[in-house]
């Protein structure tokens, strides 16, 4: 949730890490901090806020020379966003940055006043720093983490430095973290792209090892012994910052859609690539993910058991692991995470792992959690996404779910009708007609944005749409929101229809469409202002308002039409003057659960 970048070395020091910030502030923007050392003083500089207005108050510090430092920008987990719970926090010798949940916080804030520390946020980081600080006393520092590490319980990766003392620190568990190098200086970063711009050698830290970091130096310990570490190389370009024209990221990665999905189908054209799209060695596969990539397993779960035939469930990953799992057959776990690092997921893997289940990583980084523990690993390589609800990355998850199905439904021979896959290659020019028609979409928003309240409903892979369509308004827009099966709203929910309410029905499904109809019927009798999102071949009925996309077969249909929804949330977002691509209270990479 929360990004971390340290450094030492013979760079500017503050100009390192502010620019590591920005780089992660996609990660954690409710507030940001600095921490800087001589050696001799410590400073430390907080805002609440984005990353510009940390700058500010360092721009201010221009006569303090730092030789290392640490960073953090934050998404409030434990403790309200104001500048008391703000990172850096110090205690006494101590000053770090967190990322993590300590579940044992209050415990031991209890058993440190009456040590007789006191506090004065109420996050549990503060809390860490007291605990090392107790353990120092008579103690090396490798010495003192490892001490303090027996009694946290929870998730962490921490950035630490010590009073007096020329090393900057690094420890984790469960939460991510890695080390940076080049000739004349060392980062630690809780992402790769905090300090791509600088250098691609890494090296991972694995749960309790400490690395020490001195200018170009670093070591790392494993239970107080040194130990040494692969070198790892990054191909991540980095975060590009510019908006190409655009007024915002997620418009930007919107209209990205058919050229990362056209390099995707591409990857996949010849015979020999599409054997790792291949899943006819299962009977069972559960899908697991959080939010958006829960609702493309939706999506998957439809067209895996429609055309190859084999029994999908999907679930959300902060259940999965809690739920009494029962496998009597060849089963495939897929798990799905844009940036491969959702703690949630992360956590249902490894139980998946404990046990030998089979285990598939649908991921955006290579260099993520997911990417490097998974048994087999698919990326959808759809770039850096900055604007927190992910859009194009969403695409790409599909598609290759998508393509899973074509695939095993050939290799099986269950397929209902002749595809050859040149009809792919097709879709994403289909799919620029479709974004190029924005104006309508931003018609429809003007007529909705005003309203409080939504409903999104359709019936099949269509209901898997309206999930997503849903939770994109919600998140930019801020407008309350549900997707419901187009046939249950009469069971109870229709009582909360109003006149003038809003609701969309997605209907690509011929099968269902005639039943869709009459639920939308059922809606607009009751005052509704429908929204239709319907492909060519169905349009021959009525409607307020609707939107009509190309016909592709039907592993591709949902690839035209979630961007539709997408831009509509995009377009009411603009109209309610929200902030699009950093809404309220969200996270671009959940790393806590």
């Amino acid at each position: 949730m929360c990004g971390i970048i340290g450094y030492s070395g013979n760079r500017e020091t503050k100009e390192v890490l502010l620019n590591g910030l920005y780089a992660l502030e996609y990660r954690g923007y409710d507030s940001s901090g600095i921490a800087l050392s001589d050696g001799v003083s410590t400073k430390i500089i907080r805002s609440v806020g984005r990353v510009c207005q940390l700058e500010d108050k360092i721009r201010d510090e221009e006569n303090f020379s730092a030789n290392y430092g640490i960073a953090h920008t934050r998404w409030a987990t434990n403790g309200e966003a104001n500048l008391f719970n703000s990172h850096p926090h110090q205690v006494g010798h101590v000053t770090l940055v967190h990322n993590g949940i300590i579940e044992n916080a209050d415990f031991l804030r209890q058993k440190l006043i009456r040590k007789g520390y006191m506090f004065n946020s109420d996050t549990d980081t503060e809390v860490i720093a007291a605990l090392l600080d107790s353990k120092l006393e008579g103690n090396n520092v490798i010495s003192a983490i490892n001490m303090m590490m027996k009694e946290l319980t929870g998730s962490y990766a921490l950035g630490i430095m010590v009073e007096h003392d020329p090393n900057l620190y690094a420890v984790r568990k469960d939460s991510p973290l890695l080390i940076g190098f080049e000739d004349d200086g060392c980062f630690l970063a809780s992402d790769i792209t905090a300090i791509i711009q600088y250098t691609n050698q890494y090296i991972l830290l694995d749960h309790c090892e400490i690395a020490v970091l001195n200018q170009g130096n670093y070591q790392v310990y494993k239970n107080c012994k040194l130990i040494e570490k692969e070198v790892l190389m990054s191909d991540s370009k980095g975060i590009d910052p510019s908006k190409c024209g655009y007024e915002h990221y997620m418009l930007k990665e919107i209209m990205e859609e058919p050229i990362v999905l056209k390099q995707l189908i591409d990857r996949y054209k010849e015979e020999d690539r599409q054997k790792e799209l291949d899943l006819s060695n299962y009977q069972e596969i559960d899908i697991v993910g959080c939010g958006s990539a829960m609702y493309a397993g939706f999506i998957g779960q439809s067209l895996i058991e429609e055309y190859a035939g084999i029994k999908v469930q999907v679930y959300s990953a902060s259940e999965y692991r809690y739920k009494r799992k029962i496998y009597h057959r060849k089963t495939l776990i897929i798990l799905i995470s844009q940036s491969g690092e959702t703690a949630d997921t992360i956590a249902a893997m490894r139980e998946a792992e404990k046990i030998g289940i089979d285990t598939l990583g649908l991921v955006n980084y290579p260099d993520s959690t997911i990417a490097r523990e998974c048994r087999r690993v698919i990326l959808t390589n759809a770039g850096v996404e900055i604007a927190v609800a992910t859009t194009k990355a969403y695409i790409l998850q599909v598609c290759v779910l998508s393509l899973m199905a074509y695939v095993t439904a050939k290799n099986k021979g269950t397929l209902k009708f002749d595809i050859e896959y040149e009809e792919f290659e097709n879709v994403p020019i289909l799919l620029e007609s479709v974004l190029e028609r924005s104006y309508e979409y931003q018609a429809i928003a003007n007529q909705i944005y005003s309203k409080e309240s939504c409903f999104y409903i359709g019936r099949g892979i269509d209901y898997a749409i309206c999930m997503e369509g849903s939770l994109k308004l919600k998140e930019v827009s801020y407008i309350h929101s549900e997707a419901y099966q187009a046939g249950e709203l009469k069971h109870g929910t229709i009582s909360l229809v109003e006149e003038g309410m809003p609701v969309l029905c997605v209907i690509t499904d011929k099968r269902l469409k005639e039943k869709s109809i009459s639920n939308l019927k059922e809606v607009e009798a009751r005052g509704a202002k429908t929204i239709v999102v319907t492909t060519f071949e169905l349009d021959d009925f009525g409607g307020e308002l609707k939107i009509v996309v190309p016909v592709v077969n039907s592993f591709m249909q949902t690839i035209l039409v979630v961007p539709v929804l997408q831009l509509l949330s995009y377009y009411v977002a603009l109209n309610r003057g929200c902030d699009i691509d950093k809404p309220k209270n969200l996270a671009k990479s959940v790393t806590v659960e």
